[in-house]
């Protein structure tokens, strides 16, 4: 459930017109519930009720600050996998005690952040960067809460882009090696061991994947307290997949049943990390139409959003349902036609083939689905200025990231002293010549 309906033939975020923002704020732009969040992470809470758990909330999804605050207030944590979405989550007021530190590929100075910041544990995901923690942690006076990633070599049935628990792939230690792995960092000064983790991809629609993942975790757990090792948290990740089409989905109930099963007995803190089941149908993409095109075998909107504002269609074939902010008349025929934007790649495309209403010029449609992994990865690409960010609360609403135009962009581009001016430049250029 989503809180993005039509009323009186308008469709609203909540209580607000999109065309009312749309004309306060301009196009394209993200919009993001409230209720929604909301509602979608108390469902998730609820399926785990009774457990030990935490619920850091994947800021790699939505890392908006005022997203983050908004779920913060509900009691979520954050799993961050940058310095800088560290900062975001503090910032947005995530208690240390609640942020798990992932990613493969930590530097240095993200260690020390993190360790300055005190926060609940490092996800480790290799021997060398066990060791640079280690190094990390004894030069700052401190210990470092560590759980191991480990890899249990599970197909996650997912797009291969985001699928990150099979033995080819780059996260975390092979689960054969554990035992190994473990030993050494018990035996290092400087680090802590504190969990297991594990986490094996994104958009999992099928639960029996994370199901064989936990039942090899599970093992491990037993494993490790026999090597004497203190297993007091077990980071399950997060992926639980959500509906971009009409494709059955397990719900938050379904997998917190599973999760109860095979893990409630553990006697660990059980760590979960949602991410899109939380903030996926919590977001949209408004974006107006600016032409229509009669193509010689095709129809054509071609909208002023584009791959640079919403890449996922580009990069996974992903499918999101677009409808009209105006509802059509119940008698309105379908045409199919291709929803595209005005970059200079074909990839530039949101839908092709897909029946909408007749459309046209400057009317505005809605790209659902877009509250996770949409805005977080959108970039300058052709110069155009990143799309501002909304966040509607009951009959009200606020621009939580301000456009950054292109002049804003082009402030960070200083000229280096030989191209400072024409007459500099023409002289070098002479002088080369002879």
């Amino acid at each position: 459930m989503d809180h993005f309906q039509y009323r009186d033939g308008e469709l609203c975020a909540e209580s607000v017109p999109l065309a009312r923002i749309a004309a306060e704020v301009g196009t394209p732009f993200y919009c993001y519930a409230t209720a929604t969040l909301e509602r979608h992470y108390t469902v998730f809470a609820d399926a785990f009720e009774g457990l030990d758990t935490l619920i850091c909330f994947a800021v790699k999804a939505n890392s908006n600050i005022a997203v983050l605050r908004t779920l913060a207030r509900l009691g979520a944590g954050a799993d961050v996998v940058s310095g800088g979405e560290l900062k975001r989550a503090l910032v947005a007021g995530v208690a240390p005690d609640g942020i798990v530190f992932s990613g493969v590929g930590k530097t240095r100075q993200e260690m020390a952040e993190a360790l300055a910041a005190g926060v609940r544990q490092i996800n480790v995901e290799s021997e060398p960067e066990l060791e640079a923690l280690g190094e990390v942690a004894r030069a700052a006076g401190v210990t470092a809460p560590v759980a191991i990633r480990v890899n249990p070599d599970v197909d996650a049935r997912t797009h291969a882009k985001i699928a990150t628990g099979k033995s080819e792939n780059k996260f975390g230690v092979a689960w054969t090696r554990a035992h190994e792995v473990y030993a050494r960092a018990a035996a290092m000064d400087g680090i802590d061991i504190v969990g297991i983790a594990v986490h094996i991809g994104s958009q999992i629609t099928d639960l029996e994947p994370f199901r064989d993942a936990y039942v090899r975790v599970r093992d491990l757990v037993a494993t490790l307290r026999a090597d004497g090792h203190p297993i007091e948290s077990l980071d399950v990740g997060g992926g639980l997949g959500i509906p971009y089409g009409d494709d059955p989905v397990p719900s938050p109930a379904e997998y917190g049943t599973m999760v109860r099963t095979l893990l409630g007995d553990v006697d660990c803190r059980i760590i979960l990390e949602p991410g899109r089941v939380i903030a996926g149908n919590a977001g949209i993409l408004v974006t107006r139409v600016l032409y229509m095109k009669e193509g010689a075998t095709r129809h054509f909107a071609i909208v002023d959003a584009a791959m640079n504002d919403l890449l996922r269609p580009a990069l996974y074939d992903a499918v999101h349902a677009i409808m009209p902010v105006t509802e059509a008349a119940g008698e309105a025929r379908l045409q199919e036609m291709d929803v595209v934007g005005p970059i200079c790649e074909t990839g530039d495309t949101f839908a092709s083939g897909r029946p909408l209403p007749p459309l046209e010029a400057d009317d505005l449609l809605a790209i659902r689905t877009a509250g996770a992994y949409c805005a977080v990865m959108a970039s300058s690409y052709n110069s155009r200025p990143l799309v501002p960010e909304v966040l509607v609360n009951g009959d009200a609403f606020a621009v939580v990231r301000e456009t950054i135009p292109v002049d804003t962009l082009l402030a960070h581009e200083p000229l280096p002293d030989w191209l400072a001016s024409p007459a500099t430049a023409g002289r070098r250029a002479a002088r080369a010549a002879r």
